[in-house]
């Protein structure tokens, strides 16, 4: 039996999927794909779940797409990047994006192309000090995707984003760390202890509360500051009902630490 191209591990309340292509620095192919999008709807299905961190195996985060696979054009028949994008990356970077837990993601190494991309459409990426973030697109003739036109200039700004997205050079963690491309840089022997430790403490929070402001964040960026106002109390209303919000309040005054359920 092959082995699995998503591995799963449980520690707590923190599900890790690791990408398990290391001999192709995990490229994505279509049965990894499909793998990883369904080890991502069980882990929001699963209330046990609470943070989600996602990894790669070996020396590699994700080197992006795979492109001897069926649609890239190395076969000799044409080619359906378009038909890929649509059909895999589209779906993930959704799913990603839209999951019930905060999702961590921990780059162990290089993250080019799309799997730069996943990375950065995570929550909160936790990179190596040997890791490098590379938008390799333009070397191959294409425009960044996995959502990389989106988040980039929403991270980094125009002009870093188009310097990026158009050069293709690599940049090192402590670089991307320092322009706000991501959450954090560390050593390479602090990385596992540095994402756990984030990950355990996501995962003692409310995770409808994290959720939540992940999505009230993002739907700001187009609004003018008085609908962003509005948007805040409408769902300040709405999470101000839920029971996190009574415990949390109960936690503080009592002087003690919260036990948040909600999700």
């Amino acid at each position: 039996m092959s082995e699995p191209l998503v591995l799963i591990t449980n520690q707590a309340a923190v599900r890790t999927l690791t990408l398990n292509r290391p001999q192709a620095l995990n490229s994505f192919t279509a049965a990894m794909h499909l793998e990883l999008r369904l080890a991502l709807e069980a882990a929001a299905a699963e209330p046990s779940v609470r943070c989600v961190v996602l990894t790669g195996a070996g020396r590699g985060f994700c080197a992006g797409q795979d492109l001897g696979e069926p649609g890239m054009g190395a076969d000799g028949q044409p080619s359906d990047v378009e038909g890929v994008v649509e059909r895999f990356y589209k779906p993930l970077a959704l799913r990603i994006r839209s999951m019930p837990v905060p999702v961590i993601a921990r780059v162990n190494g290089v993250a080019a192309g799309a799997g730069a991309n996943i990375a950065l459409g995570c929550d909160l990426v936790v990179a190596a000090r040997s890791a490098s973030f590379i938008q390799a697109f333009s070397k191959i003739g294409l425009v960044p995707d996995g959502g990389g036109t989106w988040l980039l200039p929403r991270l980094v700004g125009r002009a870093r984003a188009i310097g990026l997205a158009m050069t293709g050079d690599k940049l090192p963690a402590e670089e991307a760390e320092r322009i706000g491309l991501i959450w954090r840089c560390v050593d390479d022997a602090a990385l596992d202890e540095a994402t756990a430790t984030l990950a355990a403490k996501l995962a003692a929070m409310s995770c409808k509360a994290l959720a939540a402001t992940r999505q009230i964040i993002d739907d700001a960026l187009p609004m003018d500051y008085a609908d962003a106002l509005s948007q805040e109390a409408r769902v300040q209303g709405e999470m101000s009902r839920g029971a996190d919000f009574a415990e949390g309040v109960a936690a503080f005054l009592a002087k003690r630490p919260a036990l948040f359920k909600d999700r």
